[in-house]
C-alpha cells in the first residue's frame, strides 16, 4: 500500500503530492498527519490518498515514519476545500492546508495536557484501618482522609490541601493503597460574561418570518440569505432559534463574528443556551485552549463553534448552518497570503456539504446587498426593532458653530448637556472616536513640520499614561520622546493636534469627576481577555461610560445605553478609498444603534464639520436604503464593485530603488499579457502604476499597480496569471497580489 502526501513546506518546487510506502500493520486515512524523511531531513505532512499502486520504482519509495495522531485531522471536506483554496489563491496546498489545522500542531509546539489523579485501590474499610494505623500517620493519613471523602483527587487538588504530598503519594502507592494514574484535562476558556440562559419570550412577527424562510432550507439542501435588519430588531435570536433546529436534527453549527470583543459577549449567550456543546476559537487564545477547543470539535463533542475568521475552517460535524454575523465587516477578508474572503469560504463550505448559511448585518456591505438583490441570496429584512421599540433620537452638532461660540474641547455644548444627565439618572453612555491615543498628531506651527514615523510615510501620535508622555506609530510600533524644538526649523511652537481616546478620557473624567470610565481601544486591550474583562466591568454597571474606537461600534448588546456620543463623525468619510463612504455610514449607523436597546429610550448625538454630508444624513436615520441607491449610483458611474473588479499588485523593499524597478517590470509584465491575450485586454479598463498614500511602511519602500476590470471569466484567467507573477522570486522585493484589497493606501 502507498500514500500520496502533502509535504509541510511552502514553495512551489514541491507544491505536489509526494508518494510514500505505508509500511506493514500502519493503519492511514486521507487527511491524517504523518511524519516522513523528505531529504535528509524528517517533514510533517497530510495524506491525500493511499493507492495499492505508483508508477515509481518501488525501491526510491520511501516508508512513512509514522502517524501523527491515530485519526484524520482534517476531515475530507475541508481537504476538498484546502485543495479549492490553493487552486483559486494559486499557492502550494501545503499553505491553504495549514489554514485548517492550529498552528501550534505543527512542528508538536502543543500537546494533550494531563494531569495526575488519585483514587483508592482498595475498599474504603481497608483505607479507614490504614488511616488509623501508625505506619500511616501524617501527610498520608490525611491524603486517605480526603480519598474516603471525595474519592478521586487530582494531585493539584491534593496539594492545596496537604503541603508538599509527593513523597506521602509514593508511599500510598507503594503500599498497595491508592492508584496514581493521569487522565486528560481540557484547558478550556473562561467566560468573561456570565452565562446568558434562554429568556424563552416569544419571537415577534419580523424575527418569525425570518425563521420560517430559514427552516426549510436547513431541513432540505441548504440555502443562502442576507438578514437585514435595523439595530436592535433581533437578529441574534433569529439565528440563535436557527442553531437550536441545526442541533435538533442531529447537525453542527459555525457562528463567525467580526471582532474578538464580539466574542465574549456571544459565547455567554451560547454557553448559556446550549451548554457545553458550545466552543470558541479566536486569536487571543492560548495554543493550548486552541488546540483543546479544536480537538472537542473534531471529535464531535462540540457542535456549536463561535468564533473570529479562522473559526470557518472549525472541523465540525454533519455542518448544518454557517452564520456570518455583522458580514459588512472588512475584517472578514485575511490580507496575508493566502488571502481569501470567510464569506465566500463559507458560501463555498455550505455548499460542499448541503448546509445553510446566513449572513446578518444591520449595515450589510454593498456586494452582499447587491448580490442578494441579483438573486444570488435570498433578502430577508426586519425594519424594526424588538417590540417596536423606537430608534434612538439622533441630533447632528456642527463643531464649525461650536469653535466660532469659543469651545475648543473635543466636546460640544450639547453632548456635555446629555452625558451629565444620563449619568444623573444613572443610566449609561458610550463615546466613539476612531483614533486611539492623546493627539492625533505632533507639528510645528513655524514650518508645518509634522512628526512622522521614521520607519512609515505615517504621522506618530501622541500617547500619555508613562512617566513621561511618548509619540507611538500605529503601523509598526516605533516609540519616541516628542521633541521640544521643531528638527526642521529649530523652532519652539510644537503643538499637538487632533484628539483620540485618551484625550477624550480625560475630558470626561473633569467633566464627571468620580464617575468611572472604561475605554477600550488597541492600546487597553492586548491583553488576553483584555476584551472581555473591559466589557465586563461595563456591563455589571461598575463603570458608566465606555470609550472607544470602532471595535466597541457594533453587536454589543447593552440595555442601560441610552446615550451614544459620535465625537468626530467625518473622520473616515475622506480617506482615499472608494468605499470611505461606506465604512463611514456603517460605523455611525453601528454605532447609533447601540443606544436605546432597553426599556429606556435612547439618544444619539454626532459632532462633525460636515453637518450636510448626505452619509451622515442616511445614517442619522439609519435609512440603509436610501444610502444603498446612493452608494451604488455612485458606484456605477465611476466604475467601481461591484461593477467591475479591483486589484493591486504591491511592491515592498528597504531599498527605493528596488521597490520601484519591480513595479516598473510588472508593468511592463503586465501590458505584455495584455497585447498577448485579447480577451482579457478587452476586460481591463486601466493599469497604472501609482505611489501607494502610504509610500514607506514598517522600514519599506511601496509602489503599486492598480488594475481595474470588468467581471467575467476573461477576467478570473488574468488575475491568475497575475497571481502567478506575483509568486516569482525576486531579489530584493517582495511582491502581494491583492483582489478588492482591503485597504488602497
Amino acid at each position: 500500500m502507498y500514500c500520496r502526501v502533502i509535504v509541510d513546506i511552502v514553495h512551489e518546487n514541491v507544491a505536489k503530492p509526494f508518494t510514500y510506502l505505508v509500511p506493514e500493520g500502519m493503519q492511514l486515512s486521507p487527511g491524517q498527519r504523518v511524519a516522513v524523511p523528505f531529504g535528509a531531513r524528517e517533514k510533517e505532512g497530510i495524506v491525500t490518498e493511499l493507492t495499492g499502486s505508483c508508477d515509481i520504482d518501488p525501491e526510491k519509495i520511501r516508508p512513512v515514519l509514522r502517524p501523527l495522531e491515530d485519526y484524520a485531522a482534517i476531515p475530507p471536506e475541508l481537504m476538498e476545500l484546502a485543495g479549492e483554496m490553493a487552486v483559486r489563491a494559486h499557492c502550494p496546498p501545503a499553505e491553504t492546508l495549514r489554514l485548517m489545522l492550529p498552528a501550534q500542531m505543527r512542528g508538536g509546539r502543543v500537546s494533550v495536557r494531563k494531569v495526575r489523579t488519585v483514587t483508592l485501590a482498595v475498599p474504603a474499610g481497608e483505607a479507614a484501618e490504614a488511616m488509623q494505623s501508625s505506619r500511616h500517620g501524617g501527610k498520608r493519613a490525611r491524603i486517605l482522609e480526603l480519598l474516603l471523602d471525595r474519592d478521586t483527587m487530582t494531585v493539584p487538588g491534593i496539594a492545596a490541601e496537604v503541603r508538599d504530598p509527593g513523597d506521602a503519594l509514593k508511599k500510598l502507592e507503594t503500599d498497595g493503597l491508592v492508584r496514581i494514574t493521569g487522565e486528560e484535562s481540557l484547558r478550556t476558556p473562561a467566560g468573561a460574561f456570565a452565562e446568558v440562559k434562554d429568556p424563552g419570550y416569544e419571537l415577534t412577527p419580523g424575527q418569525r418570518e425570518a425563521l420560517d424562510e430559514i427552516l426549510p432550507a436547513l431541513h432540505g439542501k441548504g440555502g443562502k440569505f442576507l438578514l437585514h435588519g435595523v439595530t436592535g430588531s433581533g437578529k441574534t435570536e433569529v439565528f440563535m432559534k436557527a442553531v437550536r433546529d441545526t442541533l435538533e436534527s442531529g447537525r453542527s453549527a459555525i457562528i463567525l463574528v467580526p471582532e474578538i470583543a464580539l466574542t465574549p459577549q456571544m459565547v455567554s449567550w451560547f454557553r448559556g443556551r446550549f451548554g457545553a456543546v458550545a466552543a470558541v476559537i479566536h486569536s487571543r487564545l492560548s495554543a493550548g485552549e486552541r488546540y483543546d477547543e479544536w480537538r472537542r470539535i473534531r471529535r464531535g463533542d462540540a457542535r456549536v463553534v463561535v468564533g473570529a475568521r479562522s473559526a470557518v475552517f472549525s472541523p465540525v460535524q454533519r455542518l448544518g448552518l454557517i452564520v456570518v454575523d455583522e458580514e459588512h465587516e472588512s475584517t472578514y477578508l485575511n490580507d496575508r497570503h493566502p488571502r481569501y474572503d470567510t464569506r465566500d469560504v463559507a458560501a463555498s463550505r455550505c455548499t460542499r456539504e448541503g448546509a445553510t448559511m446566513i449572513l446578518a448585518s444591520a449595515t450589510p456591505s454593498i456586494l452582499s446587498f447587491a448580490r442578494a438583490r441579483r438573486g444570488d441570496y435570498t433578502l430577508l429584512e426586519m425594519p424594526n426593532r424588538v417590540n417596536d421599540r423606537p430608534l434612538p433620537e439622533v441630533d447632528i452638532v456642527d463643531m464649525r458653530t461650536e469653535l466660532e461660540n469659543g469651545n475648543r474641547t473635543v466636546l460640544s455644548g450639547m453632548l456635555r448637556r446629555e452625558l451629565k444627565e444620563c449619568i444623573r439618572k444613572g443610566e449609561q453612555a458610550i463615546l466613539l472616536i476612531n483614533r486611539r491615543g492623546y493627539n492625533s498628531f505632533v507639528s510645528c506651527r513655524s514650518c508645518g513640520y509634522v512628526v512622522k514615523c521614521p520607519n512609515c510615510d505615517i504621522s506618530m501620535t501622541y500617547h500619555i499614561g508613562s512617566a513621561e508622555g511618548k509619540l507611538r506609530c500605529h503601523y509598526c510600533g516605533a516609540e519616541t520622546l516628542p521633541p521640544q524644538t521643531c528638527p526642521a526649523c529649530g523652532g519652539h511652537y510644537i503643538r499637538y493636534f487632533g484628539a483620540g481616546t485618551q484625550k477624550v478620557e480625560e475630558e470626561v473624567s473633569k467633566m464627571l469627576p468620580g464617575v468611572r470610565t472604561v475605554r477600550m481601544d488597541y492600546d487597553t486591550t492586548g491583553t488576553k481577555d483584555g476584551h472581555g474583562r473591559l466589557l465586563e466591568v461595563f456591563r455589571s454597571g461598575e463603570a458608566r461610560i465606555l470609550i472607544g474606537t470602532q471595535m466597541i461600534a457594533k453587536g454589543l448588546d447593552f440595555p442601560q445605553v441610552t446615550l451614544v456620543g459620535v465625537v468626530a463623525a467625518d473622520m473616515a468619510l475622506n480617506l482615499p478609498d472608494y468605499r470611505s463612504r461606506e465604512r463611514a455610514f456603517q460605523l455611525l449607523t453601528q454605532v447609533a444603534g447601540r443606544a436605546g436597546r432597553g426599556q429606556q429610550s435612547g439618544r444619539v448625538i454626532i459632532q462633525t464639520y460636515l453637518p450636510n454630508d448626505p452619509v451622515i444624513g442616511f445614517a442619522a436615520r439609519q435609512d440603509y436604503r436610501a444610502f444603498f441607491e446612493s452608494e451604488f449610483r455612485r458606484r456605477r458611474n465611476g466604475l467601481y464593485p461591484p461593477f467591475t473588479v479591483l486589484a493591486r499588485l504591491l511592491a515592498e523593499s528597504a531599498a527605493e530603488e528596488k521597490a520601484a524597478a519591480a513595479a516598473d517590470e510588472l508593468e511592463g509584465r503586465i501590458r505584455t499579457l495584455l497585447e498577448e491575450h485579447d480577451d482579457w485586454k478587452r476586460k481591463v479598463l486601466t493599469v497604472l502604476k501609482d505611489t501607494p498614500s502610504v509610500k514607506f511602511l514598517k522600514g519599506k519602500h511601496r509602489r503599486h499597480i492598480l488594475v481595474k476590470a470588468l467581471v467575467g471569466r476573461e477576467t478570473d484567467a488574468f488575475f491568475g496569471a497575475l497571481t502567478e507573477l506575483a509568486a516569482k522570486k525576486r531579489e530584493g522585493a517582495e511582491i502581494w497580489f491583492e483582489v478588492n484589497p482591503t485597504s488602497m493606501m
